[in-house]
């Protein structure tokens, strides 16, 4: 497909479904506007398979944000406005996926290496499994964690406290990250042969745990301490982390 039609058949695909989306309660007026804008930036660089993952991470990590809301409500730790997300959600969970799909578009354009599209594609997985990774941890964490330790010290604090983890967080997380590299080994973002899927999936679970707990230790470390520091800005932080180490790991094969 030309890239001028790909370019328009993005933005196209990304103003009917944003516009009919909008009554959803995932996100907010201006946060569904930002979407789009991403939407349309995926999409026109890496066509529907990575805006599919895309939409993936959104319904998921909405979803699991919802879940048990009321009584998260209740103790004072849910998320503001109803689990609905705004513009500052949208990239911090997403700049980093879209630096490295421009990186994938560009490399690709000029005939680029394949194997370093691999390794970029892989970049661009584990960021959005990382984030999902680090949602379901806090969020199933919060409302059903038993026992809930701060990463520095493993001393028990309250739920919701910064830097606050619990085993049933930490496995929601890692079944939120298997959900997402398994969605996009579906996909077809993750290669064709047993061999790539399997080594694959390995490494973009591993990655997006660690990058989810290391969002844990700095959130506890910087984040108490910095007051400019929000969570958006810890999970650009955390997305960044996970395609960088996701990338090079490849490229030290």
């Amino acid at each position: 497909m030309p890239l001028l039609l790909t370019w328009l058949t993005a933005l196209l695909v990304n103003l009917v479904l944003i516009a009919a989306a909008t009554r959803l309660p995932l996100l907010t007026p201006r946060g569904w506007i930002h979407a789009g804008a991403l939407g349309t930036v995926l999409w026109g660089c890496l066509g529907w398979r990575g805006w599919s993952l895309a939409v993936l991470y959104l319904a998921a990590g909405s979803l699991v944000t919802r879940l048990g809301l009321q009584r998260k409500q209740e103790l004072g730790i849910a998320e503001g406005r109803d689990g609905r997300r705004g513009p500052e959600n949208v990239w911090g969970s997403a700049a980093a996926a879209t630096v490295v799909a421009i990186c994938i578009a560009l490399v690709d354009n000029h005939g680029g290496d394949p194997a370093l599209l691999a390794a970029l594609r892989l970049a661009f997985v584990a960021s959005f499994a990382a984030k999902l990774a680090d949602t379901c941890g806090s969020e199933i964490g919060k409302r059903w964690g038993r026992r809930t330790l701060r990463i520095t010290d493993l001393c028990q604090v309250a739920p919701g406290t910064e830097g606050a983890v619990s085993l049933e967080g930490t496995l929601a997380g890692l079944l939120g990250a298997l959900l997402l590299a398994g969605a996009a080994a579906a996909l077809g973002l993750l290669g064709s042969s047993a061999a790539e899927l399997s080594g694959a999936l390995g490494q973009v679970v591993a990655v997006a745990v660690l990058a989810s707990l290391a969002e844990s230790w700095i959130g506890s470390v910087a984040q108490v301490r910095l007051g400019w520091l929000s969570n958006e800005a810890v999970n650009g932080l955390m997305t960044t982390l996970a395609a960088a180490l996701s990338l090079l790991v490849s490229l030290a094969r």
